[in-house]
């Protein structure tokens, strides 16, 4: 049976000693390892917290790590691509970046992504950018079942007025075996 939406999780990052093994939380998904707890779909706030003035007037950038984790039981997840599909006019900038860890096997106890040491530090040797388009976007490559993908999102606030309901939708797109 084909790879189905059911089949591609979006899970938050967390420090363990192997992938899969512990729950994670928004403010933890700073790298390392993929954790047993998944992104909630469009919810604000489920990734970043509320901009303060302070964070806003100083057009501060945040990180995060979430993995994307192929849970189908046998087929690959083939030329995956991921990209910014919508994102609130307005408010806060967003960009993305494929880990460099590359992809590995969800319960691995090597390093799944590169970390950071807290929300305010970029993520060594990443390049960040905004694709809008699946044409645009950043590939990922093949992704076997029941192996994940680091991806790393930078908010940036923009000194701008209160926006509510600020946000993005970050998406990823790939092939399928029958």
């Amino acid at each position: 049976m084909a790879i189905t939406a059911s089949d591609i999780l979006y899970k938050f990052s967390v420090s363990a000693a192997a992938g899969d093994t512990t729950a994670g939380t928004a403010a933890g998904s700073l790298g390392d390892q993929i954790s047993t707890t998944q992104v909630p779909d469009a919810t604000l706030h489920a990734l970043f917290d509320v901009i303060t003035g302070p964070e806003n007037a100083a057009s501060e950038a945040e990180y995060r790590c979430i993995f994307v984790h192929n849970n189908h039981a046998t087929l690959t997840w083939e030329n995956v691509v991921v990209w910014l599909s919508a994102e609130t006019a307005g408010g806060a900038a967003a960009a993305i970046s494929v880990d460099t860890t590359g992809v590995t096997a969800k319960g691995s106890a090597s390093a799944q992504a590169k970390t950071v040491a807290d929300e305010n530090t970029a993520p060594a040797s990443q390049t960040f950018s905004s694709p809008t388009s699946k044409a645009t976007g950043l590939s990922i490559g093949n992704i076997p079942a029941g192996s994940v993908q680091a991806i790393w999102i930078r908010r940036t606030a923009a000194n701008t007025a209160a926006v509510n309901a600020d946000g993005v939708t970050i998406r990823c797109e790939g092939d399928t075996a029958a």
